[in-house]
């Protein structure tokens, strides 16, 4: 029994089989630490792989195994997408991403879930997907313990602690952790407002206000302390709402109808107040006009963001 404990000595821990690793006594798989070595061993592991990694990145500290591994991060500093798509001219910095890509087009799906009927068009997706049903989270943040079912989420999650924010904007100091983030700020320079209400002629720079605003049509409650009684039901969803008229117009969602058609071309459109707008490109009315230089506009969404290039115009100056 003394010989068989010598052999399972803290130093040749790692030489054993993982069967007889939990046979062994508890003394020997614990240092005097406490840690285990089993996390001892992941660490020497990294470390390891870390040391092996020869082709290093000028740019950043990236390092790699191989230096094929090296010319294909290259890529990601100099811009260089070497591999574009015949159909819509997407380009791609690896040849295996638009092998990817050309699945859409082609709506091929070959990696299929086992544990549902749905299929994907890469393999990297099908995993992400099994996640739903295994409930698996195999990405952990050493600093706060927090997990991701993927670990682009996770490197995303770890610029909140280290203050890294690679995504800048070239018209303003702002920085970012992610790159939509700065795309959304983009907007507050640009005036762009892509995201437009259906029921009104409202348009919003991100998504989010415009799902807020919405509310506003359907009676839903924005917030806790808005909630009120909504006696009118969709039979076809979850929907509530506080007024029949509310739940009329909801239920073109589900239904298609458009009962509201253009004399002129023959378009039709869920809400009177749309086809009436859509009506002023026939008659070329505008009757929203500029206090600054007169131009007119058929919708008093596009004045506003008109108005912004005054704006920016007085602020320019006032830089010189």
């Amino acid at each position: 029994m003394e010989e068989q404990e010598s052999k399972l000595s803290p130093e040749k821990i790692f030489d054993i089989s993982p069967a007889e690793r939990v046979s062994a006594p508890d003394k020997v798989k614990r240092n005097v630490s406490g840690t285990s070595f089993s996390k001892k061993n992941k660490k020497q592991k990294r470390e390891a792989r870390r040391r092996t990694k020869a082709f290093s990145c000028e740019v950043c500290d990236s390092s790699f195994m191989q230096e094929t591994q090296l010319l294909l991060h290259l890529r990601v500093h100099t811009g260089e997408k070497p591999y574009s798509c015949e159909v819509c001219g997407s380009c791609f910095t690896q040849k295996s991403n638009l092998s990817t890509h050309m699945r859409r087009h082609s709506g091929e799906r070959p990696y299929r879930c086992e544990l549902c009927e749905l299929s994907f068009a890469d393999k990297a997706t099908v995993i992400k997907h099994r996640r739903t049903h295994t409930g698996e989270i195999p990405y952990s943040c050493e600093v706060c313990g927090s997990s991701f079912t993927q670990k682009s989420n996770l490197l995303i999650h770890i610029r909140a602690h280290n203050g890294v924010k690679p995504y800048s904007c070239d018209l303003c100091d702002a920085s970012f952790t992610q790159k939509s983030n700065m795309v959304s700020h983009m907007r507050t320079h640009s005036g762009e407002k892509p995201y437009s209400c259906e029921l009104c002629a409202a348009s919003f720079a991100q998504k989010s206000n415009l799902l807020s605003h919405i509310r506003a049509h359907t009676g839903e409650a924005v917030y806790a302390s808005e909630v009120v009684e909504r006696q009118y039901s969709c039979e076809l969803c979850t929907s509530t709402f506080t007024h029949r008229s509310n739940l009329q117009k909801h239920m073109r969602t589900h239904t298609g109808e458009k009962p509201y058609r253009c004399d002129v071309c023959g378009s039709s459109f869920t809400m009177k107040q749309n086809m009436l707008r859509h009506a002023q490109r026939h008659t070329g009315e505008r009757p929203h006009a500029c206090d600054v230089c007169g131009f007119a506009f058929a919708q008093k969404s596009h004045l506003s963001r008109h108005m912004r290039t005054h704006t920016h115009t007085k602020e320019e100056k006032k830089g010189f």
